[in-house]
């Protein structure tokens, strides 16, 4: 019998679970489109407005980013998630579709790509190509050698981007192993800390190779239940998460599982802007582009902020131009302070 804590790790260490938290607010589209504040069409969601992610739409290249979400599969039937869906993978029943059974998957998915211009929801990076990867059963546990397989699955198909919005307290040398294989293949690997609001970071987001997402509030302060500490790289929107859910309709979540698919959808526009760039590239560009981030009370100080994917976005665009010899606003004044601060010397006739 499995015993199930969320942002931990089962009574029997093999198993993994998901990082976040239900909300009551369910969200069918008939009461979504009667609030006030959702009404725009397409939505966007707070969190993605909040990164500033639909400011850089028009700057991004049309080009596919493949992002797998190792999680509960995938609503295939939902119409926000029907152009940006690809091949998936389905590692407990390999002759089935990876459809979801829980929900997660789909939630984890829409806040990455969805897409629906008429009338639903879209993402943060509405371009971006998703593979669901079903390692998780319909209760939302997982045995570490699923997600070893899922993994391995990743590798083998090429993908971009693995986003892991799950953890344990212990460390597995399989998941460790695995992990370590995906970072060498050039796979950025983006997981969510924990929610357990304690100074630390779950597993496999602790390590190295992986980029470490805490969760923050709509008021730009970290998530009660976040995990924080030196193992968390950024933090993200993770506190009442409205996306995409089963059977066509919408769900509100919170935790850091929803932030780390925020911090996933980022470094595919970041990716689509400059395809060579690696893992610490990418890493670094969204921390020195980071909005600091508020610590909840009696948690001391933190040197980590929320993600600015816009401001991300622009410092990449105009070091591009740079190197390029491009004409931007930013060399041109470079030029002229250049041009003002040089001594001219006279020549003699």
């Amino acid at each position: 019998m499995k015993t199930q804590r969320a942002g931990g790790i089962s009574s029997q260490s093999e198993y993994i679970i998901p990082h976040f938290w239900a909300s009551a607010l369910e969200l069918p589209l008939q009461l979504f489109r009667q609030q006030p504040w959702r009404t725009q069409t397409p939505f966007i969601s707070w969190g993605a407005k909040c990164i500033r992610a639909h400011k850089v739409w028009k700057h991004i290249p049309k080009r596919k980013i493949h992002i797998a979400i190792i999680d509960t599969g995938l609503d295939y039937s939902h119409k926000d998630l029907a152009r940006t869906t690809g091949a998936g993978y389905n590692v407990l029943h390999p002759d089935s579709p990876p459809h979801d059974d829980n929900g997660h998957g789909t939630h984890i998915a829409g806040t990455i790509a969805a897409t629906n211009p008429e009338s639903g929801m879209t993402g943060t990076a509405p371009q971006t190509i998703i593979h669901p990867v079903k390692a998780f059963d319909q209760s939302g546990s997982a045995r570490i050698s699923d997600i070893v397989s899922g993994i391995e699955w990743c590798i083998k198909n090429r993908m971009d981007i693995i986003n892991m919005s799950f953890g344990m307290q212990q460390s597995s040398p399989l998941l460790r192993d695995a992990v370590r294989r995906a970072a060498r293949a050039g796979i950025i690997i983006v997981a969510s800390a924990g929610n357990d609001g304690k100074r630390r970071a779950d597993y496999p987001a602790r390590y190295p190779e992986a980029i470490s997402v805490g969760a923050a509030t709509r008021q730009g302060k970290i998530l009660n239940i976040s995990n924080r500490g030196r193992y968390i790289d950024l933090y993200a929107p993770g506190e009442e998460v409205v996306s995409t859910w089963l059977n066509g309709r919408y769900h509100a979540l919170s935790g850091t599982s929803m932030a780390a698919s925020y911090v996933s959808g980022a470094c595919a526009l970041l990716l689509a802007v400059k395809p060579g760039l690696t893992s610490k590239q990418v890493k670094r560009l969204l921390k020195r582009s980071q909005t600091p981030v508020s610590p909840a009370k009696k948690q001391g100080k933190t040197g980590v902020g929320i993600i600015n994917v816009h401001r991300a976005v622009m410092r990449l665009l105009n070091k591009n131009h740079m190197r390029s010899g491009a004409d931007t606003p930013t060399r041109r004044r470079t030029l002229r302070r250049t041009v003002r601060t040089q001594k001219t010397k006279a020549r003699r006739a």
